[in-house]
């Protein structure tokens, strides 16, 4: 059955725009867990505007058996309070390092590497993270034109960019990006990578998305998932997309 899981980044925004220690990522992360969830994500980035670096090591205590996934820039420089992300995997060790190409001024993550320009900058730092333990995804557009260089370059999975399958979704006519994530899907399995899923994923567009592409490994939500969760509760939210992943596995 394909994994979920649930990025708990938002319940930092939360936290940081009182100040303070509440909302507490890990006792949401610890909430999603109890709730069936197989993993968390967090993406620091540099200026820690979510996220804190200060918050992986308390949220990675409470795992257990589930995985944690960090996402970040690799080629972000380190920076007072930010070690860069690199250091971080290596100081945490999570199951999977997600490698995504946002900047500092990014309000939250709208496009995948261009491999025929960052391949070569991306082989050494995923060899790095390797090393460390962990399981290298890259983030990628639907329809990127040569996905088949992440598995050259090591990575052992790509995470599909799904903001524009949303989008065209909630318009109703999701045909054309569906097809680019199915395509983006079947050429990077020909060459060994696992799927991963993410971004703009909800109740209404995640059980399509499964069905046109059934072997997605991972999806990673977490906007919708809480926005969700703010009516009908953390524990009922995340049985619902556990249920639309149990329905897409039969």
């Amino acid at each position: 059955m394909t994994q979920l899981s649930v990025n708990v980044n938002k319940i930092a925004v939360l936290r940081n725009s009182r100040g303070g220690y509440e909302p507490d990522p890990a006792r949401f992360a610890r909430a999603a867990l109890d709730a069936g969830a197989h993993g968390i994500t967090v993406h620091p980035r540099p200026d820690q505007r979510h996220i804190r670096v200060t918050d992986i090591g308390p949220i990675a205590a409470i795992l257990g058996d589930a995985e944690l996934n960090i996402e970040g820039n690799p080629f972000a420089p380190a920076r007072d309070g930010y070690p860069g992300l690199i250091a971080i995997v290596a100081d945490s060790r999570p199951a999977q390092a997600t490698l995504v190409p946002d900047g500092d001024g990014q309000i939250t993550s709208d496009h995948g590497f261009d491999l025929a320009r960052d391949a070569q900058r991306l082989r050494p730092l995923i060899a790095e993270l390797r090393r460390a333990g962990c399981r290298v995804s890259l983030f990628v557009d639907a329809g990127c034109a040569d996905v088949e260089r992440a598995a050259e370059i090591g990575a052992e999975r790509i995470e599909i960019y799904t903001g524009p399958f949303a989008q065209a979704h909630a318009r109703g006519d999701a045909a054309r990006a569906l097809a680019q994530c199915l395509d983006t899907a079947q050429r990077a399995r020909k060459v060994g990578l696992g799927i991963n899923a993410g971004h703009d994923l909800n109740q209404h567009n995640l059980g399509e998305l499964l069905a046109a592409a059934g072997f997605i490994d991972e999806v990673s939500i977490g906007h919708a998932l809480f926005a969700e969760a703010l009516v009908d509760g953390l524990a009922t939210t995340v049985g619902r997309y556990l249920n639309i992943l149990a329905r897409a596995d039969r």
